[in-house]
């Protein structure tokens, strides 16, 4: 590309340029890393991402997620030099009020912003879940005669995101399934905010990705962009993912801040930007854009729309060869997944003894996997236990390695299960990441007590509105002997508290099943938090049908009508969540016993309930009465709003501790007696 060998360095001054004065005029950024990495992203936009700025939602574009997010503004100042729709005006108004240009990249609000990034680490782990989906369908989907997908996903990542954990787990899993679409670019700058990397980061990075199974090389100068783009190209040929050093100088070419923290995290100043311009030979003028920097920007979207054009027509013969493939692709990238209707699924029969919900679940689970093909997950290593092992489905594996169950027929030749290995963290980002992606529904799996190692991504996963669900089994003390080290107490509080994320605790068997259709029917994320231990599946011809699950809240079981005083009928509502329903039940029965009138409500999901009119919520929850009791295994924070202020609660507010689950109940105190007890306080 001669032209654009000629604007290479007009280009790359824009972008430091801007990135200085966007920081200026905000007060506020990070200005130093995207002037150095100026070279680094104008290579990957210019030379190596295969993208058409005209097309952003391109299912077989190459993806590109920059990990270092505070170094936001080289994002922007790519995608506005790309003929993205983001203008000088945008960038003006950098870290603003409604800007396209906030201070971190956010998914779904700047267009071309794939991943939203901030939290180190978090990147790097999307892109792994990216190129998993990337591989999912091009093995669903590609036919030697038509490949569909076939596409790389490009991460910058910084010294900050190789410390975090998050990045070794994810690492390590990319190496073990020899991703080869992941190239990894490391901004090799050895500065951090506190002083050089020397004071806390002397591992040799090289070594440590080279052992995971990644290719690696090395830039030793950042503003080499033939090696940059002859190091990308290599990587293009590898047949395990790339980890790429290029060595830079943060805040180059600024005379005087240039390789200090002080170029990292705050605005140069009007003197220093004076002088760094001086040193480029810029104009002395803010948001200089030079007029030639446009005719980059035209041979990017040309190169964009040969690209573009040229997957238009193989998906045109691929649908004159594979007319239903074709449809099945073109649904499931525009996430148009099918819905199970309520005879598809199993239907439990009454049974006292009943089973765990973790054991329901796996059984609908297991229907949902055959009957959504764009379904797919695993667990961290604890497969058995939460349910979700499928024999007659592939699972993910390095290529040319046998997967662990052959394919059930020629129609699942793509991996279904996914083994993520004691790597919570990392599953849940990168189940994110295939999310993010689009082309399938990812799921993954661990005990409830370890949505704390996962929470990041969950809190980003709601940030960005994915259709990510997550399996919680062992969901309360009653897991018994492990101990308080494994019985979740204030992990519903903590998963209820994330804006837009749905959390889901069935009552039984049947409950399960209704909570999974609409798990599945969210727009968001959402969670099911599931029992160990057996709970009794209801007799639904003396108790209300378990489809008022979907609604969030039901009434379980009614309080009988008082024939002399009808408005009298309910005296107390018991409200409950999954295995405590059942004690809500008990409680009921031992005040009906005694004259008092009880009301039973099951509350799966606090969320799905918010969502429902206010004349549903009212039916459920009269505003009139507010003799209310909760029973639930873990900590009583936020029921407040369900039980008002005169409502009592049957809660845990302390850990547990080590004993059979239904001795750590009485122990405790979560029995059907101490909810009777509270409710008979209201009389």
């Amino acid at each position: 590309m001669p032209e654009l060998e000629q604007l290479d360095q007009t280009a790359i001054d824009t972008i430091r340029a801007l990135s200085m004065d966007a920081v200026q005029a905000a007060r506020s950024g990070h200005p130093g890393t995207p002037m150095a990495l100026a070279p680094l992203g104008w290579a990957i936009y210019s030379r190596l991402l295969r993208h058409d700025p005209a097309h952003p939602d391109w299912p077989d574009r190459d993806r590109f997620v920059l990990s270092c997010g505070h170094a936001s503004m080289l994002q922007y100042a790519l995608l506005y030099l790309s003929g993205y729709p983001i203008s000088l005006d945008d960038i003006r108004k950098f870290r603003q009020w409604n800007s396209l240009t906030p201070g971190h990249p956010e998914f779904g609000h700047t267009v071309g912003v794939e991943t939203t990034t901030g939290p180190l680490g978090q990147g790097l782990a999307n892109a792994v879940g990216m190129a998993m989906a990337e591989r999912q369908l091009s093995m669903r989907f590609n036919r030697p005669d038509l490949e569909l997908v076939d596409h790389h996903t490009w991460v910058i990542a910084s010294d900050g995101d190789l410390m975090e954990g998050v990045c070794a787990e994810a690492a390590s899993l990319a190496g073990h399934l020899r991703l080869s679409k992941l190239v990894v670019f490391w901004d090799d700058n050895r500065i951090t905010i506190d002083g050089s990397t020397d004071i806390c980061f002397t591992e040799d990075v090289l070594r440590r990705f080279e052992s995971y199974g990644f290719r690696v090389d090395s830039v030793e100068d950042g503003n080499d962009i033939g090696a940059i783009v002859a190091a990308g190209n290599a990587a293009r040929e590898s047949d395990r993912p790339s980890f790429i050093r290029v060595r830079t100088v943060i805040g180059y070419p600024a005379p005087n801040k240039q390789g200090t923290p002080g170029a990292h995290g705050a605005p140069l100043g009007a003197d220093e930007i004076r002088r760094t311009r001086d040193v480029m030979g810029w104009p002395q003028e803010d948001f200089h854009v030079p007029p030639a920097v446009e005719s980059a920007t035209e041979v990017i979207r040309a190169a964009g729309r040969t690209g573009y054009r040229g997957w238009k027509d193989r998906l045109q013969s691929y649908r004159e060869a594979h007319p239903d493939d074709a449809t099945n692709f073109e649904r499931a990238m525009n996430d148009q997944f099918p819905s199970i209707e309520d005879g598809e699924l199993p239907v439990f029969d009454v049974d006292e003894k009943g089973m765990a919900t973790r054991k329901a679940s796996g059984e609908v689970l297991r229907k949902l996997m055959f009957s959504i093909p764009e379904l797919v997950g695993g667990s961290a290593d604890l497969a058995g236990s939460n349910n979700v092992a499928f024999k007659g489905l592939p699972a993910f594996s390095a290529p040319g390695e046998a997967s662990e169950h052959a394919a059930a027929s020629e129609d699942e030749r793509a991996p279904r299960t996914i083994a993520f290995g004691i790597r919570e963290h990392a599953m849940a980002a990168s189940v994110n990441g295939m999310a993010l992606h689009g082309g399938v529904m990812p799921f993954c799996a661990t005990f409830l007590v370890f949505s704390d190692y996962m929470r990041p991504a969950l809190r980003l996963a709601a940030m960005m509105g994915l259709r990510a669900r997550y399996v919680f089994t062992h969901d309360s003390i009653g897991l018994g002997e492990d101990g308080p080290t494994h019985q979740p107490v204030e992990h519903l509080a903590a998963l209820r508290l994330i804006p837009g994320f749905t959390v889901f605790r069935p009552a039984d068997a049947n409950e399960t099943r209704a909570c999974w259709q609409a798990a599945i029917a969210c727009d968001g994320p959402a969670a099911m938090v599931l029992t160990r231990q057996s709970v009794p599946v209801f007799d639904r011809s003396r108790l209300a049908a378990a489809d008022g699950a979907k609604r969030g809240a039901y009434v379980l079981a009614e309080a009988p009508l008082d024939q002399k005083n009808a408005a009298q009928a309910r005296e107390v509502i018991l409200i409950g969540t999954g295995s405590e329903v059942q004690i809500a039940l008990e409680a009921r029965e031992m005040l009906l016993a005694e004259g008092v009138r009880a009301r039973v409500v099951s509350m799966p999901s606090w969320e799905l309930f918010e969502q429902q009119d206010q004349a549903y919520r009212d039916e459920v929850l009269p505003p009139d009465i507010d003799a209310r009791v909760v029973v639930e295994a873990a900590r009583g924070f936020g029921w407040e709003r369900w039980v008002g202020a005169r409502g009592k609660m049957v809660t845990m507010e302390r850990f547990g501790a080590s004993a059979p689950y239904d001795q750590l109940y009485q122990e405790l105190g979560i029995t059907a007696q101490r909810v009777a007890a509270a409710a008979r306080s209201f009389l």
